[in-house]
């Protein structure tokens, strides 16, 4: 539970768990049943960022008051990556953002929400907001699969929302979306270094990049900007599944009222 990105930025995505748990409060439990698909009152999440983080994901629902449970279950995800987000957030850090990767096989967590935690996560992400930095997208079909433990098998998700970045991801040599090193020093760092415009705005070094972008939210809007400028932003391969209207999508046509702030 120690270390929130969003009181931490340089700790950022956090402390992700080691195995499936129930965060209740203040404390990561055993997750003692299975969490079923077919539940009406929660719906899956794919956790590509913080949003993996307990310490996070308490900061955020205690800010509002809500202490109901949240079952974070780890799961095996293919054809999804986590690349980096091509936009600075004004918490003082460079986010992550699900990048679509054919083949690709790996670990994630699955969070599932019920509404009014669903709500606390899509506001924090700016879904509902027209300047809003992010998309939940509904990812299914051949492309994308998600098997999450179930007794003593496994179950196939008929598929999971997730983040899903307006602005693109950042790319790498290749021209290919760049994969998110998972330490915030590391990747600041770099594209610090890769750019002498960037040093201008934000610094040479990650802590005078989280104190100037949390200091000024214009000041990550130009940062953005500037990373479409200078011809580092790629696609993200799932721009396709935003608002695609598929009839499986559990919440198809909904979008919750905003109630935290965007980062």
């Amino acid at each position: 539970m120690a270390g929130v990105p969003r009181e931490e930025p340089l700790l950022y995505p956090g402390v992700w768990p080691r195995e499936s748990g129930l965060l209740d409060g203040d404390r990561l439990l055993p997750l003692d049943r299975p969490v079923h698909e077919d539940r009406v009152d929660r719906v899956p999440v794919l956790a590509i960022g913080s949003n993996a983080s307990p310490g996070q994901l308490r900061h955020k629902m205690a800010e509002f008051g809500i202490d109901s449970p949240i079952p974070m279950v780890k799961a095996r995800v293919t054809g999804v990556d986590v690349g980096v987000s091509a936009h600075v957030s004004r918490m003082g850090y460079v986010s992550a953002s699900p990048v679509g990767t054919p083949g690709l096989v790996r670990e994630l967590f699955v969070l599932w929400l019920d509404a009014e935690q669903l709500a606390v996560i899509d506001a924090s992400e700016g879904v509902p907001m027209a300047t809003g930095n992010f998309d939940r997208a509904w990812l299914c079909g051949p492309g994308v699969r998600v098997e999450q433990a179930e007794g003593d098998g496994t179950a196939v998700l008929r598929g999971a929302y997730a983040y899903v970045n307006r602005h693109g991801v950042l790319r790498g040599g290749t021209g290919t979306p760049r994969r998110h090193p998972g330490d915030q020093r590391t990747l600041i760092t770099e594209l610090l270094q890769g750019s002498a415009r960037l040093r201008e705005l934000f610094g040479v070094t990650p802590e005078e990049f989280r104190a100037r972008a949390r200091a000024d939210r214009r000041l990550c809007e130009r940062g953005t900007r500037l990373f479409a400028e200078e011809k580092r932003v790629t696609a993200s391969g799932l721009e396709r599944y935003v608002r695609s209207g598929r009839t499986d999508e559990p919440l198809a046509g909904t979008r919750p009222p905003p109630t935290a702030p965007m980062p």
